[in-house]
């Protein structure tokens, strides 16, 4: 058996440099759902910051955050966090796992279009009954379209964390 030799970028099909290239640019995964406009992921912290400016939708299992990105790009991008206080890392992946199988189903057809999404894990999320988990999703994507949702989510008192 001889050792595989080292995979250079000639080597690489035509189509699939220029891909990796972009991916890098634009800070995103390819689309993970199907269906009306691409669904990409969101990699950057920095869009996660700017996604918690925008309009908040707290629900029993998780929080939905939204933000238009205006850029003029129909493409839905997604983000995902779940935070060490829900669990250990095998809790927190299957949460992600769920969370990942809900915006298959549900951004393609509910989504903004041009806009962030963000779902932040609950306690108790990874609990709940995915078919409450869609419910809820499809309630917060329908206040997101029309309109019903203050721009802070209705957060009371001055934003938690440091000051920057």
């Amino acid at each position: 058996m001889t050792p595989a030799a080292p995979r250079s970028a000639a080597m690489v099909p035509a189509g699939q440099g220029e891909k990796a290239g972009q991916e890098k640019e634009t800070g995103a995964h390819p689309a993970i759902g199907a269906g009306g406009a691409p669904v990409l992921t969101i990699t950057r912290r920095a869009d996660f910051l700017a996604a918690n400016a925008g309009l908040r939708v707290p629900m029993p299992g998780f929080v939905l955050l939204v933000r238009p990105r205006g850029d003029g790009d129909p493409a839905m991008r997604l983000g995902i966090t779940v935070t060490k206080k829900i669990g250990g890392a095998v809790v927190r992946n299957r949460m992600k796992r769920r969370f990942r199988a809900l915006a298959r189903q549900m951004l393609p057809t509910g989504g903004m279009a041009g806009a962030d999404h963000v779902l932040i894990g609950r306690q108790g999320g990874v609990e709940r009954a995915f078919d409450r988990l869609q419910s809820e999703l499809a309630k917060a994507l329908g206040r997101v379209a029309r309109g019903e949702v203050a721009p802070d989510g209705g957060r009371r008192g001055p934003p938690r964390g440091r000051a920057r």
